[in-house]
């Protein structure tokens, strides 16, 4: 039996900013791209990013419209919705830096489209 080589990046978190042009709810509606840059400044300056550490992805549609704007952690597979810059502050420091799900935050796992 063959052991799983060591993954390159320890954790992604994806940010929907899909932005649907016939009126249909979607992230990019709820400034998503500035919730991804943000996500993305703070894992830098906290020195998360980078080989072996958190790697800040954008998506398209991931398919949970009706809970937006949504970003998903992996491997951990947790799900969050977030207001405003504070939120992914939160989500960073909390999940991405301590490995603490911030709970108010999760997306509700019957939330789809």
């Amino acid at each position: 039996m063959s052991s799983k080589p060591p993954s390159y990046f320890r954790q992604h978190i994806f940010f929907c900013l899909n932005q649907r042009a016939n009126g249909e709810a979607s992230c990019g509606d709820h400034q998503a791209e500035a919730a991804f840059a943000h996500c993305k400044k703070q894992v830098h300056e906290a020195g998360l990013s980078g080989k072996g550490q958190v790697r800040v992805n954008k998506a398209g549609c991931l398919d949970r419209c009706a809970g937006g704007p949504v970003a998903v952690v992996y491997p951990e597979e947790t799900w969050y919705t977030y207001v405003d810059l504070k939120d992914i502050d939160e989500i960073v420091e909390s999940h991405l830096k301590q490995g603490k799900v911030v709970e108010r935050l999760l997306l509700s796992p019957e939330v789809g489209r």
